[in-house]
């Protein structure tokens, strides 16, 4: 496993980092114990940084992770989880809030303290609150020490362009923007960069898009960009190759782009994963795939307030 430093936090961390989201039963029915196996398979890999969220699962993913890391020396991983969001319409970033739901989560975490908090999707919200009230709230609790570094996160690219000249946080979430489909994050290196901003991308499989079993029909995105991302997959199959080791490789190959989390609740998938990390990627596999996602590249789909979504290529 390799390793990167996240920007202005000094932390190294694996170019591969596990989003707990899975263990919340978000994509599907889990079992707690294969879940816990799958946060300790993921450490022995050679993942240190592990990222949750109360949203995920109402509390569940959280619940179940303290469960796992209580059984792992602290200095093992790095943790970073978020608040702000709290169910599918439920977003609360008030100071009040943000403060009690860390305390709520460091509860169920089974830790002191957490390396990263993010205000979590603050696309749906005005950008008055998260720079009134969020922020200040995330900088109380960094004086506390009860978070080491602050961070946000969303999925527009014009949410980091607008607000990270504005707010001073260390570290970002961006998900499903540097993947086979849509690279459009490497817009944002230069301001990323000029703030020394640690990048997190998430979503190599664009939330399943990128999948050989087709994408799942919760996904929000539109049919074209859902069919022409099926063709890639089947012509991976038909190569006799995975599409989901492409883009995983993908998606972690640009030292720019420090480190890229992937979820699953499955130990031999984490395992798998970690390990197509230093397996070099197929050149003329990757250029054909392209290929096929040309039409569709940088196509995206609405999120949250308009000011974040003017002129996407949905």
């Amino acid at each position: 496993m390799k390793y990167r430093k996240l920007g202005k936090t000094g932390l190294d961390v694996s170019v591969l980092s596990f989003g707990a989201s899975s263990l919340g039963s978000v994509f599907r029915e889990t079992d707690e114990a294969e879940s816990i196996f799958t946060v300790h398979e993921a450490i022995d890999a050679g993942i240190n940084l592990i990222d949750v969220s109360p949203y995920y699962g109402l509390t569940k993913a959280e619940t179940v992770l303290g469960q796992a890391i209580k059984q792992i020396p602290r200095h093992k991983f790095l943790l970073s989880t978020k608040a702000g969001r709290y169910s599918a319409d439920v977003f609360d970033f008030s100071r009040r809030r943000i403060i009690g739901s860390v305390e709520e989560s460091l509860q169920r975490l089974n830790t002191d303290y957490v390396d990263i908090l993010y205000l979590h999707d603050i696309e749906f919200v005005p950008a008055a609150i998260i720079m009134e009230e969020a922020i200040p709230a995330l900088q109380e609790l960094k004086k506390q020490g009860k978070i080491r570094n602050t961070g946000i996160c969303g999925l527009p690219i014009a949410l980091f362009e607008t607000l990270l000249p504005q707010v001073d946080v260390d570290a970002i979430i961006s998900y499903c923007h540097y993947s086979l489909n849509d690279t459009a994050l490497l817009d944002l290196l230069p301001l990323v960069e000029e703030k020394h901003v640690g990048l997190v991308n998430a979503s190599p499989l664009s939330m399943g898009l990128l999948s050989a079993r087709g994408t799942p029909e919760w996904h929000p995105a539109g049919r074209e960009l859902k069919d022409t991302c099926k063709r890639a997959a089947d012509y991976c199959a038909a190569q006799g190759a995975d599409i989901a080791k492409l883009a995983v490789q993908f998606s972690t190959g640009d030292d720019r782009i420090p480190t890229t989390l992937v979820s699953t609740a499955n130990p031999a998938n984490i395992r798998k994963n970690a390990e197509w990390t230093d397996e070099p990627m197929d050149g003329a596999l990757l250029k054909e795939v392209l290929d096929i996602l040309a039409p569709i590249h940088n196509r995206t789909w609405v999120s949250g307030r308009p000011e974040y979504n003017e002129n996407l290529k949905s």
